[in-house]
Protein backbone atom coordinates (compact mmCIF):
# COMPACT_ATOMS: atom_id res chain seq x y z
CA UNK A 1 0.00 0.00 0.00
CA UNK A 2 1.24 3.48 -0.87
CA UNK A 3 -0.33 5.83 1.68
CA UNK A 4 0.91 9.03 0.02
CA UNK A 5 -0.69 8.06 -3.29
CA UNK A 6 -3.90 7.11 -1.48
CA UNK A 7 -4.00 10.47 0.30
CA UNK A 8 -3.40 12.36 -2.96
CA UNK A 9 -6.16 10.38 -4.69
CA UNK A 10 -8.65 11.04 -1.89
CA UNK A 11 -7.73 14.74 -1.86
CA UNK A 12 -8.22 14.93 -5.62
CA UNK A 13 -11.53 13.08 -5.70
CA UNK A 14 -13.14 14.38 -2.52
CA UNK A 15 -12.00 17.98 -2.77
CA UNK A 16 -11.43 20.19 0.25
CA UNK A 17 -14.00 22.30 2.04
CA UNK A 18 -12.98 24.20 5.15
CA UNK A 19 -16.61 25.03 5.89
CA UNK A 20 -19.41 22.52 6.41
CA UNK A 21 -21.61 21.68 3.44
CA UNK A 22 -24.30 19.13 2.59
CA UNK A 23 -23.01 16.35 0.35
CA UNK A 24 -25.07 14.75 -2.43
CA UNK A 25 -26.81 12.53 0.13
CA UNK A 26 -27.58 15.48 2.43
CA UNK A 27 -24.94 14.65 5.05
CA UNK A 28 -23.14 17.51 6.77
CA UNK A 29 -19.55 17.20 5.54
CA UNK A 30 -16.25 19.04 5.99
CA UNK A 31 -12.59 18.71 5.06
CA UNK A 32 -11.93 15.94 2.59
CA UNK A 33 -15.34 14.30 2.75
CA UNK A 34 -15.60 13.86 6.53
CA UNK A 35 -19.24 13.03 7.35
CA UNK A 36 -20.06 15.04 10.47
CA UNK A 37 -23.48 13.43 10.83
CA UNK A 38 -21.59 10.30 11.92
CA UNK A 39 -19.82 12.30 14.65
CA UNK A 40 -16.10 12.31 15.34
CA UNK A 41 -13.79 10.07 17.31
CA UNK A 42 -12.26 10.98 20.65
CA UNK A 43 -8.88 11.22 18.90
CA UNK A 44 -10.33 13.68 16.38
CA UNK A 45 -11.87 15.73 19.21
CA UNK A 46 -8.48 15.93 20.93
CA UNK A 47 -6.80 16.94 17.65
CA UNK A 48 -9.37 19.69 17.14
CA UNK A 49 -8.90 20.89 20.73
CA UNK A 50 -5.11 20.98 20.32
CA UNK A 51 -5.50 22.94 17.09
CA UNK A 52 -7.99 25.35 18.68
CA UNK A 53 -5.67 25.98 21.64
CA UNK A 54 -2.80 26.73 19.26
CA UNK A 55 -5.04 29.17 17.38
CA UNK A 56 -6.03 30.82 20.68
CA UNK A 57 -2.37 31.31 21.57
CA UNK A 58 -1.72 32.95 18.20
CA UNK A 59 -4.75 35.21 18.67
CA UNK A 60 -3.62 36.22 22.16
CA UNK A 61 -0.13 36.97 20.82
CA UNK A 62 -1.65 39.24 18.16
CA UNK A 63 -4.16 41.03 20.33
CA UNK A 64 -2.62 41.06 23.78
CA UNK A 65 1.19 41.19 23.68
CA UNK A 66 2.65 40.43 27.07
CA UNK A 67 0.03 37.89 28.12
CA UNK A 68 2.76 35.24 28.26
CA UNK A 69 4.65 37.26 30.89
CA UNK A 70 2.06 36.37 33.52
CA UNK A 71 2.22 33.23 35.69
CA UNK A 72 1.02 29.95 34.19
CA UNK A 73 -2.32 30.03 36.00
CA UNK A 74 -3.10 33.47 34.54
CA UNK A 75 -2.04 32.37 31.05
CA UNK A 76 -4.36 29.37 31.35
CA UNK A 77 -7.30 31.58 32.35
CA UNK A 78 -6.64 33.94 29.45
CA UNK A 79 -6.39 31.03 27.03
CA UNK A 80 -9.64 29.56 28.23
CA UNK A 81 -11.38 32.92 27.99
CA UNK A 82 -9.98 33.38 24.47
CA UNK A 83 -11.22 29.89 23.60
CA UNK A 84 -14.69 30.67 24.93
CA UNK A 85 -15.09 34.31 23.88
CA UNK A 86 -12.82 34.98 20.92
CA UNK A 87 -10.50 37.97 20.68
CA UNK A 88 -13.09 40.73 19.95
CA UNK A 89 -15.18 39.90 23.03
CA UNK A 90 -12.13 39.28 25.22
CA UNK A 91 -10.81 42.72 24.26
CA UNK A 92 -13.91 44.27 25.88
CA UNK A 93 -12.59 43.26 29.32
CA UNK A 94 -10.68 46.54 29.49
CA UNK A 95 -10.67 46.83 33.28
CA UNK A 96 -9.42 43.25 33.58
CA UNK A 97 -6.60 44.00 31.11
CA UNK A 98 -5.73 47.18 33.05
CA UNK A 99 -5.50 45.15 36.26
CA UNK A 100 -3.33 42.56 34.52
CA UNK A 101 -0.99 45.32 33.34
CA UNK A 102 -0.35 45.98 37.05
CA UNK A 103 -0.15 42.27 37.95
CA UNK A 104 -3.24 42.80 40.09
CA UNK A 105 -4.81 39.37 39.71
CA UNK A 106 -7.45 39.89 42.42
CA UNK A 107 -8.87 42.93 40.66
CA UNK A 108 -8.65 41.13 37.31
CA UNK A 109 -10.71 38.30 38.82
CA UNK A 110 -13.31 40.76 40.15
CA UNK A 111 -13.57 42.36 36.71
CA UNK A 112 -14.10 38.96 35.14
CA UNK A 113 -17.03 38.36 37.47
CA UNK A 114 -18.54 41.81 36.83
CA UNK A 115 -19.43 40.90 33.26
CA UNK A 116 -22.26 39.57 31.14
CA UNK A 117 -19.96 36.65 30.29
CA UNK A 118 -19.84 35.62 33.97
CA UNK A 119 -23.66 35.56 34.05
CA UNK A 120 -23.75 33.47 30.88
CA UNK A 121 -21.18 30.84 31.86
CA UNK A 122 -21.92 30.67 35.60
CA UNK A 123 -19.65 28.24 37.44
CA UNK A 124 -17.00 28.40 34.73
CA UNK A 125 -16.49 32.11 35.44
CA UNK A 126 -16.36 31.45 39.19
CA UNK A 127 -13.73 28.75 38.72
CA UNK A 128 -11.60 30.82 36.33
CA UNK A 129 -11.82 33.95 38.51
CA UNK A 130 -10.69 31.93 41.54
CA UNK A 131 -7.81 30.55 39.48
CA UNK A 132 -6.92 34.07 38.29
CA UNK A 133 -6.81 35.41 41.86
CA UNK A 134 -5.36 32.44 43.71
CA UNK A 135 -3.46 30.32 41.18
CA UNK A 136 -3.69 26.61 40.58
CA UNK A 137 -4.72 24.41 43.48
CA UNK A 138 -1.63 23.50 45.53
CA UNK A 139 0.42 26.36 44.03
Amino acid sequence: MNISMLIESIRKHEGLSLVPYKDTEGHLTIGYGKNLDAGISLRQAYLLLDSDIETCMIELDKGFPGWREHPDHVQNVLLEMQFNLGRPRLAKFQKMWAALANDDYETAAKEMLASKWAEQVGQRAQTLAKQMAEGFPND
